[in-house]
Order: structure tokens, then sequence, then C-alpha cells
């Protein structure tokens, strides 16, 4: 079953567009993997895979990344991996299609929120087992989906924290190793001065001393 579909902009993770189970008794706690897939927007990056399966409890989260735009699909373990993606596919080919011009542009959450209309009847066509679209898209090799790397979400969402405190301490190091070639000057410049001013008195005491005599 899918219980579960978001769009977001990859490049800050900004919600475009997202569609929950109607049905509130196996609606459980979506909202829970809701906020997981916010949180998982904002780990992605253009270094991220294209296309990867997380674990998150008894269920899965499949995502397909193109045209800086990651499509993602909450689904029961039991649900077909290959239609899971070919429903991704659809989505993002029509989402591309009618809203790709604008992606970039846009600054407010869910903006392409009527975008839902569609993600349901596509919903219902790839649930519906007696569809032929659904049987041909079993059919199509679209990819060998058993290739697809599948994660845990408590690592990727830790990883996501890891790589963030590893990036504030490298900026934090950047910053002392500035500071420290600042004061490593001033002292250089201090100590320069220094000598030449212990120079100029022994110059001078050498000289009044010869004066004297």
């Amino acid at each position: 079953m899918i219980l579960l579909t978001m769009i977001a902009r990859v490049s800050d993770g900004l919600p475009l567009a997202a569609t929950m189970q109607d049905d509130e008794q196996s609606g459980r706690n979506i909202l829970e993997y809701q906020n997981q897939a916010k949180l998982l927007f904002r780990k992605l990056n253009h270094q991220s895979p294209p296309r990867c399966t997380i674990e998150t409890g008894p269920y899965l989260f499949h995502y397909l990344i193109e045209h800086d735009v990651c499509v993602l699909v909450l689904c029961d373990k039991n649900f077909s991996k290959r239609l899971a993606y070919s429903y991704l596919e659809d989505l993002s080919q029509e989402f591309n299609s009618q809203y790709g011009r604008r992606v970039s542009s846009v600054t407010r959450p869910y903006t392409f929120i009527e975008f839902d209309t569609y993600i349901q009847k596509a919903k219902k066509s790839f649930m519906d087992s007696r569809s032929r679209r659904n049987l041909t898209a079993l059919n199509t090799e679209l990819q060998d989906v058993q290739r697809i790397m599948v994660q845990n979400i408590d690592d990727v969402l830790q990883r996501g924290t890891m790589l963030s405190e590893l990036d504030s301490k490298a900026q934090n190091l950047s910053m002392m190793s500035q500071q420290y070639k600042k004061d490593a000057a001033y002292l250089n410049s201090k100590s320069f001065y220094v000598k030449v001013a212990a120079g100029a008195i022994v110059v001078f005491i050498f000289i009044l001393y010869f004066w004297i005599l």
C-alpha cells in the first residue's frame, strides 16, 4: 500500500507537493513519517544517490531524484519495489512536464499542492492490481531495482547530522587557522620592531659612549 507521497526541491529541501493516505485507520502515525521525509529532504544534495530505498520501522521510503526534484513515496514493505519506482517515474515525468520551469523560482512550501489531484489518480492506478498499467509497469525494465541502495532512516539522518557537525568543525578550524595566521603575523611584526628598537638603543649608547669620551 502507498501511504504517503511527497515531492521536494533537492537544492534546499523545500516541499513542493504532497498527499497522504485518506483512510485514518491505515494512516497510522503518518505524520511521524511525514516529518522523517522532511528531515530526509534536508539531507539530500546533488551527490545523493538518484534512487534509494530507506527502511523506517515497518515501512520503506523509496525516492527518485530528477531535474533537482525528489519524488518520495512511503510504502508497506510488501509493496512491489518495481511498482513503487514505476510510480515514482510516472510522477516525476508528469511533475517536470507541468512545473519543471518553475521549480527553481518558487519560495513558498507546497506551491504545487494542486498536483495532489494527479498523485491521487496515479496512486489509485498503481494500487489497482487489475490495472493494465500496473502489469505493463511491472514488465518494463526501467532498471534493475534489486541493485538500488537500501539504507536505514536512522543511519541516513544521523549521517547527515554528523556531516553537518564535521562541516561546522571544519569551518571553526578554518577560522582558528586564519586567526592564528593573523596573530603570528602580528607577533612577527612586533618582534621585528622590538629588534629594531633594541638595535637603535645599542647604537645610541655606543655613539653616546664615544661622544663623551
